[in-house]
């Protein structure tokens, strides 16, 4: 009882909402409904990180952003694998409009945000530049591997990789997110913890064993919540941008926003209070999991399924993928930031939407 008076009442309300509107759109449907489900899920993701940040309080850094990071790539890939096991050979794409969408999103958008935000309220700010570039080299390999690779390969015809290929590719992956991970949690933890802390987070007494218990309960229970009502939400997503002339890749950066904005929040309130280190060991870190988790989990459903996953992205997007890895290294080069940074990044994030909208 006290661990349900310490959390605020609305992250224990909405996702018992959200799971009385997926009941109701069992034999309820219209526009109305579509509305209040798009709220729940909404309502299901900000609940989810309230609550993945109170266990995050609790273990400290840098196992807090990482747990974090975690909980958002079991709502992507559950969320992917659901929809192409549904939709079949159409959702081919799907997978890698997704994780590209992602990477996208956090390079130039959360991270772009974010140091603007930080740069006009603190002027200038700090981060250790030796976890950052772990996280950088470790994404810009998978990235290039994953995404860019398959175009170039001959084994099979298309921007696809053959089924051996493709399961090298995801034990490489696999391969250099866990080494991250170790780095990041045992190694070279250090390099992650912003300056003079300890990593037990901010002067704040961390949750209680109850609290974090039941916080745990509830993660899990938004986590499901938001796998089932996008699921749900997902065949009017797509009639909506048929119905816009928009290229089916806008779903995957619909879908792409939805999972990364939990962590997108998280990081920009980090950098509110000037714990820029925070902001991107959660970016980068949700990065890193985005796509070195969610490939192989679709690698792994590929073999059993026989659908052919598409991974290669056009020359367009190699183009700004490539622009917007190099800048932000260039960004993060001298372990200071400033608001210029975070101007530029946000303008490459606005051509990657344009252009995905108007290609």
């Amino acid at each position: 009882m006290k661990a349900i008076i310490k959390l605020p009442l609305w992250t224990l309300v909405t996702p018992i909402i959200a799971w009385i509107l997926y009941y109701i759109k069992s034999f309820q449907d219209g526009i109305f409904i579509e509305i209040a489900l798009a709220l729940a899920l909404i309502g299901a993701v900000l609940s989810a990180v309230h609550h993945a940040e109170v266990i995050a309080h609790r273990v400290g850094e840098p196992l807090g952003t990482l747990v974090l990071a975690i909980a958002i790539t079991v709502i992507e890939v559950s969320l992917i694998v659901s929809l192409m096991l549904a939709g079949g050979p159409e959702t081919a794409a799907l997978a890698r409009d997704t994780v590209f969408a992602a990477i996208m999103i956090i390079l130039t958008g959360i991270i772009g945000l974010c140091l603007m935000v930080g740069g006009y309220r603190h002027k200038e700010q700090r981060f250790d530049i030796y976890g950052v570039s772990a996280a950088l080299v470790t994404l810009t390999a998978i990235s290039i591997l994953t995404l860019i690779l398959p175009n170039y390969t001959t084994s099979a015809p298309g921007p696809v990789y053959n089924t051996s290929q493709l399961i090298f590719v995801a034990i490489i992956s696999l391969v250099l997110y866990g080494t991250f991970v170790m780095v990041q949690t045992v190694r070279h933890r250090d390099y992650f913890l912003p300056a003079g802390e300890d990593g037990k987070g901010e002067h704040v007494a961390p949750p209680s064993n109850s609290v974090t218990l039941l916080s745990l309960i509830l993660l899990l229970v938004c986590l499901l919540a938001v796998v089932l009502l996008a699921k749900i939400l997902a065949p009017s997503i797509e009639q909506g941008v048929v119905n816009l002339g928009a290229p089916k890749s806008l779903v995957g950066v619909i879908v792409a926003f939805v999972i990364l904005l939990p962590e997108g929040l998280a990081a920009l309130r980090a950098a509110k209070r000037n714990r820029l280190q925070i902001s991107l060991n959660l970016a980068l870190g949700s990065a890193l999991a985005s796509i070195g988790l969610t490939i192989p989990a679709v690698a792994i459903m590929s073999f059993y399924t026989g659908l052919t996953i598409t991974l290669g992205i056009d020359t367009k997007s190699t183009l700004l993928l490539i622009l917007s890895l190099f800048t932000v290294t260039l960004s993060f080069g001298t372990g200071r930031t400033t608001i210029m940074q975070g101007v530029v990044l946000l303008v490459l994030f606005a051509v990657y939407l344009f252009t995905t909208i108007i290609p």
